[in-house]
């Protein structure tokens, strides 16, 4: 995710970190390089000047150049003015940001239409909208309005029971309007609170497409009009959404494929050109990668400072506080067992690619590539565990050699590889004892890291 941004950007700043004292010299060439990193990563050009222009103007300050630690002040604007460029986090009225969704209250149907061409990713988007409201306690209806294109209806149906949300649809419908209003009937008879209306789209921008969602907006009144774009096609994202404000009114857009290898053109763009927030982006195939936009933790991200809070928040959603904490205590014990070792792998799967986990520590964007990282082992860890009896996964002494070639037959793996499975086994149920221990005995981990230390050191 940025990847390529992120490593330009930090090799820029680069040039005035650590510095005692920084001339005007150094800022205009951290500036200059900073610019033709934006200018590589496809941000609108208008957008690129004012950035540039802002952020010489105040890193030539006083400030800036007779501060302290004048590198570190430097980087602080860089991170403020990615921030204010990707979003607004100044709460409104309402006390929420232009990030978040402005719907009513759970006693009030909140309707939310979703817009964009096709191929975009608007009916994968509304169904994992609909997930991450009811995981948040809403009741969402999703709604399949889109009746141009072949099968989407049925997409969205299928879509709705993978993730356990009702469907609203209509086969062999030709007015969208009537639709929506049998569906708001629908939704006030069962509880509903938040209808998700998956509308038409079409391979361009055509007049009976926004003829059609005009008259959609003006039945539905919306609280939030939602455009969906995919971030790949930079610019023309931007563009997209442009003219789709100016004919239906957006409140907020949605970027997908944001885990791709995207060149961050249109997410530091579309704030500034359209004045519409980035609300969400789409960061997988999975209904769950889907991540709410915060412009400050982004810019960290596209700075190289990672993204702790969000990687949290994912642990979260997935690991249960009291199955932690009995974990910690098997760990402590060496009580950890092959069972134990399979829920986490699962766990980890849940959270994303181990790439865009990477990504979120601090110092570890573009460190690591995916190719580096081995997912085989990783299929094959979980093919071993997974062909094991739940006796074998609670004591792993009991495997022995018929046991380990029945395991390699049902794994497709040899014996050798359950073997080695075993022993990297053993080894990190050894280093989860210390490392418990010292979690609990700081003095005990200061001592250890510094035999580490004299170890590297001969």
């Amino acid at each position: 995710m940025l990847d390529k941004l992120t490593q330009k950007i930090s090799d820029a700043l680069r040039i005035v970190s650590g510095k005692a004292t920084i001339t005007e010299k150094n800022i205009d060439d951290a500036v200059e390089a900073i610019k033709m990193a934006l200018l590589e990563a496809d941000v609108n050009l208008r957008v690129v000047r004012r950035f540039v222009n802002s952020t010489i103007e105040e890193a030539k300050g006083e400030k800036v150049l007779r501060s302290v630690d004048p590198g570190q002040q430097f980087v602080k604007i860089i991170h403020d003015k990615l921030t204010s460029y990707l979003g607004d986090t100044t709460p409104n009225a309402n006390g929420r940001s232009a990030q978040e969704l402005q719907l009513k209250g759970p006693d009030t149907i909140s309707v939310i239409l979703m817009l964009g061409l096709q191929g975009s990713g608007k009916t994968t988007s509304s169904a994992k909208l609909a997930l991450r409201l009811k995981k948040e306690g809403r009741k969402p209806l999703l709604v399949a309005c889109d009746l141009v294109r072949p099968a989407a209806m049925e997409q969205l149906a299928v879509l709705g029971n993978q993730i356990g949300v009702p469907v609203y649809k209509e086969d062999g419908a030709k007015d969208s309007v009537k639709v929506f209003k049998d569906a708001w009937n629908y939704a006030g008879k069962n509880l509903i609170d938040t209808v998700i209306v998956d509308t038409t789209g079409r391979l361009q921008i055509d007049e009976p497409m926004m003829e059609e969602l005009s008259l959609l907006k003006n039945a539905a009144k919306p609280d939030e009009l939602l455009l969906v774009a995919d971030s790949m096609t930079g610019q023309s994202a931007v563009d997209i959404a442009k003219t789709f404000d100016e004919k239906i009114g957006l409140t907020g857009v949605i970027l997908t494929k944001f885990d791709s290898d995207t060149r961050g053109g249109a997410a530091l763009s579309l704030k500034t050109v359209t004045g519409k927030p980035l609300k969400f982006v789409g960061t997988g195939e999975k209904p769950e990668d889907f991540e709410p936009f915060h412009p400050e933790r982004m810019a960290s991200r596209i700075l190289g400072m990672g993204d702790v809070v969000t990687l949290v928040e994912k642990a979260q959603e997935v690991i249960d506080q009291k199955e932690a904490e009995e974990l910690r205590k098997k760990m402590e014990k060496e009580n950890f067992t092959l069972e134990d070792w399979l829920s986490q792998l699962r766990s980890m799967k849940k959270m994303g690619s181990l790439q865009s986990m990477l990504e979120m520590i601090p110092g570890m964007a573009g460190q690591i590539s995916e190719e580096d990282i081995d997912k085989a082992e990783l299929k094959y860890q979980e093919a071993i565990l997974s062909s094991m009896t739940r006796k074998e996964r609670a004591n792993h002494l009991i495997i022995g050699p018929s046991r380990r070639s029945r395991i390699a037959r049902g794994s497709g793996t040899s014996v050798s590889e359950v073997g080695r499975l075993l022993k990297k086994f053993e080894k990190m149920r050894t280093m989860m004892k210390k490392m418990s221990k010292m979690s609990r005995n700081p003095a005990a981990a200061q001592s250890m890291f510094s035999k580490m230390g004299q170890f590297q050191g001969r």
